[in-house]
């Protein structure tokens, strides 16, 4: 597949991750995606069969060697396939919200 999306959280497949990535430490053992905003509910791979990347421009990478689950508490959990994917985090559109502001 070359890409999976899960709530917020995207993973677009890409040939090589950047260069200049470095890896991303584990939290309690589990690489997390990304937070929940609200919630506090987080998306997260549990095994040590992937590792996440980040370069200077702060875009993130995660490698899987072998079939990993993407889980989140409000979410379907997501069996994700050996790859190298940039890791996107894409937020709500609220029509008519600017700079934080709705205008209705």
């Amino acid at each position: 597949m070359d890409h999976y999306r899960q709530g917020d959280v995207l993973l677009i497949r890409v040939a090589q991750k950047s260069a200049r990535a470095r890896k991303v430490d584990r939290e309690d053992g589990r690489i997390v995606l990304a937070h929940g905003e609200a919630t506090g509910h987080a998306h997260v791979i549990e095994s040590p069969e992937a590792v996440l990347y980040e370069d200077v421009s702060g875009t993130r990478f995660l490698e899987v060697w072998e079939p990993v689950r993407l889980v989140h508490e409000e979410h379907a959990a997501l069996h994700v396939e050996p790859a190298i994917y940039e890791v996107r985090r894409q937020r709500e559109y609220t029509p008519g919200m600017i700079f934080g502001f709705r205008d209705d």
